[in-house]
């Protein structure tokens, strides 16, 4: 019976622990809202105001590379007073405060899981400008990379399984199972999705290292690689045509990381010369030292007469899925 009392009182014991350990966490609601949508929290006077032309200005920064200007993000503002509940569960929040220090912050899962919160606090408005042109680069990238994450999980409740890409090439890519695998070769695959108003596609295909001067002009290389990749593997409707790159835009080229290993990222506009088909693409070449080679990854949008933001966005967050196989 001393045995028996004994193994209750232990058993007692442990389960009083796991339930204090439980009452100790707490508990922190699924972030929400719109891909790209940014809740900017701020006093109304401060937003009608100054501050509120700079929060703008940095937010609807420029998308690079489409064919028209279309804003990195959409933004809903709210006064402080209404911050609270459902409306702090936005996956990326902005919080414009006046006090008496100055501060950047970024905080995570802040309110809700997963969310990005900054917070840009200062004694007067213009120690508050002056931390957000200071912060530009930062908090875009921070709001942004948080949303890429967010379509990568979106993308993985339904993965495209069935493709031989890993197997041909080493390397994995996660994309929506609404893709399909439009051409593919022993080195080469074009990848699409329909659209309402036309297509989503990539390509994923790799050069040698030597194929790249680093000394040399990236942009041109760059250009030079996928024209002629464009003219063996996406012929246009016209005898003879092909996607090649806009000569009336002028490429933006950025230094990025992939998988971490070093990337080129060129964003410009495509066409096809005789026709009304074009459209922005973003092209990554992936620095593979082990396996001697740059694995080139590029998405490119057919959409006429709609926004392109999003769907540009789409293919970035699965391009920057890459995971290469040592």
């Amino acid at each position: 019976m001393k045995k028996i009392a004994l193994l209750f009182l232990v058993l007692g014991t442990i389960v009083s622990c796991k339930e204090g350990s439980k009452g100790n966490q707490r508990l922190i609601p699924k972030s929400s809202g719109n891909l790209y949508n940014v809740n900017v929290v701020v006093d109304n006077e401060l937003w009608k105001g100054r501050v509120g032309d700079v929060v703008r200005d940095v937010l609807t920064t420029t998308v690079p590379g489409l064919p028209q200007n279309e804003p990195m993000f959409d933004i809903n503002q709210m006064p402080p007073q209404v911050f609270s509940g459902f409306a702090a569960q936005n996956r990326i929040v902005l919080k414009i405060e006046k006090g008496e220090e100055s501060e950047f912050k970024i905080a995570t899962d802040a309110f809700a899981r997963p969310q990005k919160l900054i917070i840009v606090k200062g004694k007067n408005n213009n120690q508050i400008i002056e931390l957000l042109e200071a912060n530009k680069e930062k908090l875009l990238e921070t709001f942004k990379s948080q949303e890429i994450e967010a379509r990568q999980s979106l993308t993985n409740k339904s993965l495209h399984v069935t493709n031989n890409i890993e197997k041909v090439l080493g390397l994995k890519l996660k994309f929506p199972s609404v893709y399909r695998i439009a051409k593919e070769d022993s080195t080469f695959f074009w990848v699409r999705k329909n659209l309402t108003t036309g297509t989503n596609n990539f390509m994923v295909y790799q050069i040698p290292l030597s194929a790249i001067d680093r000394e040399g002009d990236i942009i041109q290389q760059v250009i030079s690689i996928r024209d002629s990749v464009g003219k063996k593997y996406i012929p246009g409707p016209i005898e003879g045509s092909y996607m090649k790159t806009e000569e009336a835009y002028t490429p933006f080229l950025f230094n990025t990381i992939i998988d971490n290993k070093p990337t080129y990222e060129v964003r410009s506009t495509w066409d096809i010369k005789g026709t009304f088909n074009a459209g922005p693409f973003v092209n990554y070449m992936v620095e593979d030292k082990i396996n001697n080679r740059y694995i080139v990854l590029e998405g490119f949008t057919f959409a006429p007469s709609v926004g392109k933001r999003d769907y540009i966005l789409e293919l970035e967050s699965i391009l920057k899925s890459l995971s290469i196989n040592n």
